[in-house]
């Protein structure tokens, strides 16, 4: 069982892919759905969840789109790099509500290609190409919070 909670387990690096993938999938939810980026996300090797603030519950269509989309990005073997803002200019375009308290003046920003960026403190992989291929396992609508969980997890190419 893995012990590592909050900022350290940003820092283990067998979660890399996946939560590279989580960067993906929030963009993707962005550009098709124009909601935020996950309002939840539990993280893990082996599977994991994200949950979306949504207005209506996706179709099966949307959701193998979805799939589809993620793993098209996943195959452009884009670059993941990093860079820094300070915090004045971050907060000019980013969302910092669920970054860690820091007193740090400047604040990391994780870029995959021209796909995405977003400020984050975890581990990536260094190109998309290390990802795997990404399969949602299941998702479920909670109508009274207009909440969508989406279920994952990443399938590595035999060698």
């Amino acid at each position: 069982m893995d012990n590592n909670t909050g900022k350290e387990k940003f820092q283990d690096d067998r979660l890399a892919p996946m939560h590279t993938t989580e960067h993906i999938v929030n963009r993707t939810m962005i550009n098709l759905f124009g909601c935020g980026r996950a309002i939840s996300a539990h993280i893990e090797k082996k599977k994991s969840k994200l949950d979306y603030q949504l207005e209506r519950q996706p179709s099966e269509h949307e959701i193998a789109q979805i799939e589809r989309i993620v793993n098209d990005v996943i195959a452009q073997c884009l670059p993941v790099t990093t860079y820094f803002l300070t915090q004045t200019e971050a907060a000019e375009r980013f969302d910092l509500k669920r970054l860690p308290d820091s007193p740090s003046s400047t604040v990391r920003i994780v870029k995959i290609g021209t796909y995405d960026e977003c400020p984050c403190i975890g581990l990536h992989v260094a190109n998309t190409s290390g990802i795997g291929c990404f399969s949602i396992t299941s998702h479920s609508w909670d109508e009274n919070s207009k909440c969508w969980r989406m279920r994952f997890r990443l399938i590595q190419p035999k060698k």
